[in-house]
């Protein structure tokens, strides 16, 4: 079923998905068009945005980006990360991102996280109504677990709707995505389009040299990678990096492309130079003898039997 989601006049989902979440926030306009335009000529065809993204700067400055080629790009926003996923919130959330995209029609709409308050059905019916109508092409979901995207697949069956496209967290340092959301996206014939491949930054080798970013500047950052194998994890990739001759960053993200299930990561940066080596990743020949030797720098999660006797 991998394919199904192309741009407007067919052109297919890219190797790499840009994320747009620092435009109009970390990257000024200039600064933002410059990624763009870097990631177009990188053959990038998916852009990633959010309802919440700087308060709406990123949908609008990606909307007016968007326009001049917008039959060859897959847009994607996310609704209800505030508020429940109620029809309502989806429904209104949703109305303005087009507003600020500028676009009748967008890609991919996005659950941007699990709500255990709303009932499924009346997130689906939102959803469903959109589909329907033709405001929407594609369904996705964020941050669920596999049995939530599971559940959530069986009540969009219920409104003739489906999930194409899942949007969990996977790097080198956060490996849980393996497994049971990578099994499950292959078997049910579901793009994988995973956050943070660089590992909010970890990935890049600044912090090896005591450098400052996310990780020491947002707490909810510097707790999610405050572990020590994992900074032992960036160092050993840094390290391989200069031995290589390349940078860190295009190691991480094509490993995280190399995974059998064929995900899409999505990369973002504060600029064009910032972004360069992710984007280098897409011409980087990893080697299974490369990707097995990274994944060694890493802790391989128990499998979701936990049977680890008999793997």
């Amino acid at each position: 079923m991998w394919g199904m989601i192309t741009s407007l006049n067919g052109t297919p989902l890219s190797p790499l998905t840009f994320g747009t979440m620092q435009f109009g926030g970390n990257a000024d306009a200039t600064q933002s068009r410059g990624m763009f335009d870097a990631a177009r000529v990188a053959g990038i065809t998916h852009f990633d945005t959010a309802y919440v993204y700087t308060d709406g700067a990123s949908e609008t400055l990606l909307g007016e980006m968007a326009q001049a080629v917008r039959e060859e790009l897959i847009i994607a926003t996310k609704a209800a990360y505030d508020g429940g996923s109620s029809r309502e919130n989806i429904l209104n959330g949703f109305a303005t991102s087009q507003q600020r995209l500028q676009m009748d029609v967008v890609d991919v709409l996005f659950l941007h996280r699990f709500d255990d308050d709303t009932p499924l059905q009346e997130s689906f019916d939102a959803l469903a109504s959109l589909k329907h109508q033709g405001k929407i092409r594609h369904i996705g979901v964020s941050n669920f677990a596999a049995w939530q995207v599971m559940k959530a697949q069986a009540v969009a069956a219920q409104f003739e709707v489906r999930i194409d496209i899942i949007q969990p967290m996977h790097s080198l340092v956060k490996r849980q995505a393996e497994v049971e959301l990578f099994p499950m996206a292959v078997d049910q014939g579901i793009e994988i389009a995973p956050y943070s491949p660089l590992g909010g930054g970890l990935l890049t080798g600044k912090y090896v040299g005591g450098g400052t970013g996310r990780l020491t500047e947002d707490d909810r950052y510097a707790t999610r990678y405050d572990v020590a194998w994992m900074h032992d994890a960036a160092a050993k990739l840094s390290a391989l990096a200069k031995d290589l001759g390349t940078s860190p960053a295009t190691l991480a993200v094509a490993w995280a492309m190399a995974h059998p299930a064929r995900p899409r990561p999505i990369v973002s940066a504060r600029s064009a130079e910032q972004l360069a080596p992710s984007l280098a990743a897409l011409d980087f020949d990893m080697t299974a003898d490369l990707y097995d030797q990274i994944t060694g720098f890493s802790i391989t999660p128990p499998p979701a039997t936990d049977r680890i006797e008999e793997a």
